[in-house]
């Protein structure tokens, strides 16, 4: 039962995603305005809401990922390394960053240990 609710939800969720992509495409002038009022605060709020729980402890490290031995994922975790990459990379970059050294660059700014 669990695999069809979640089958379900992630459904729902992929059809919804693609419907404001699908309109931002086409969407012109006020039309364009009023889907980003409308729709840009609850993606961002769904996504800030989703790294909340990725938010490192006190010895940073995430709250939420494990590593292969029950211990925790050193922060920045995959949750922030993708949503960093996915928003925060552009095409511009004709070199795709090396996901190691994007961690390796957001762990010096933050502090945290490697």
């Amino acid at each position: 039962m669990y695999s069809s609710i979640f089958g379900h939800l992630q459904s729902s969720l992929h059809h919804y995603l693609d419907g404001v992509i699908e309109r931002s495409q086409h969407a012109e002038g006020d039309n364009a305005r009023a889907l980003a009022r409308l729709e840009l605060p609850r993606i961002v709020e769904a996504l800030r809401s989703a790294l909340a729980e990725h938010e490192p402890d006190e010895r940073g490290r995430c709250r939420r990922c494990r590593t292969r031995l029950l211990r925790r994922a050193p922060a920045p975790c995959r949750a922030y390394l993708t949503a960093h990459l996915c928003l925060l990379v552009t095409e511009d970059d004709p070199r795709p960053p090396d996901l190691l050294d994007v961690a390796a660059d957001l762990r010096n700014q933050l502090g945290a240990p490697g």
